[in-house]
């Protein structure tokens, strides 16, 4: 018996989660390397609570659909039976059902709680979806912005990143809670990154909080998964996990960079006027 719970144990840890951090792979069945507790959390309660009740229901209802089928065929039984009821199998499909539901329940109501509860920020981050791009905002850092739009195929560097990669990133440093406030320009996207357990929508007229915090260093992406218009596929979201030294490096250039854009493009919308 301990044999055979080390063998399902380990067949359903085995697809847990792909190996390759932020990104997923081909024909992946499994959930993305964690870059957060909750993440390693939602990936503990799918792998070790659901997958074992939703696998041993769908095996015991086959075992009774052929049980049935073989043992009260018509050859077998020429005479169709009468029961019209058993009070203790219906107590049995009652109380199983519900003990089961309260084990699914609890589990599920603390990761929506940590996921709902905002801790204090570190960082806040505005995210604006538009048609069909990010604009961010770092407004704790002087409220710089930048737009977050798709590379195209010719200039990706790794083939891999086709429809994932971006020409700018957001960049945050590990260990810190990042708090994300977004809202849209247009019509409603959602902002998702599998590897952090964050997927929130993006409502035009409406401020939307969520957070994360990433523990391993590393480039994470996302996609736009809310349907938006014909290009919804091409507004993809990538996030840079840095150092706080790299991270502090990193604000200091985008201070000047993103800056002298803005101010670029008030000269120019100045001047046309």
């Amino acid at each position: 018996m301990k044999r055979f719970i080390a063998l399902f144990t380990l067949f359903f840890s085995s697809f847990a989660y792909s190996e390759e951090v932020g990104l997923s792979e081909n024909w992946q069945l499994s959930f993305q390397a964690p870059a957060t507790d909750l993440m390693s959390d939602v990936i503990s309660f799918h792998s070790y609570i659901l997958m074992p009740i939703i696998t041993g229901i769908s095996l015991l209802v086959l075992f009774l659909l052929v049980y049935i089928m073989v043992r009260f065929n018509s050859n077998r039984n020429h005479v169709a039976s009468t029961t019209t009821h058993n009070t203790l199998i219906e107590i049995i499909w009652t109380v199983v059902p519900v003990m089961l539901l309260i084990i699914i329940a609890i589990p599920s109501f603390r990761l929506l709680y940590v996921s709902e509860t905002i801790p204090k920020a570190d960082l806040t981050i505005k995210a604006i979806g538009a048609q069909w791009y990010w604009t961010y905002e770092y407004p704790d850092h002087g409220n710089f912005s930048f737009d977050a739009n798709m590379l195209q195929e010719h200039e990706l560097s790794d083939p891999k990143l086709r429809l994932l990669e971006t020409d700018t990133q957001i960049v945050v440093p590990v260990n810190k809670v990042v708090k994300l406030q977004l809202t849209s320009a247009d019509v409603l996207h959602a902002w998702t990154i599998p590897a952090f357990a964050v997927k929130m929508d993006a409502v035009p007229g409406r401020l939307n909080e969520t957070w994360f915090k990433a523990n391993k260093e590393g480039i994470y992406y996302g996609q736009c998964s809310e349907l938006c218009g014909p290009k919804h596929a091409f507004m993809p979201i990538n996030v840079k996990v840095v150092s706080q030294k790299e991270f502090d490096e990193w604000i200091s250039f985008a201070q000047d960079e993103y800056a002298s854009i803005a101010t670029d493009e008030k000269n120019i919308l100045i001047a046309s006027k």
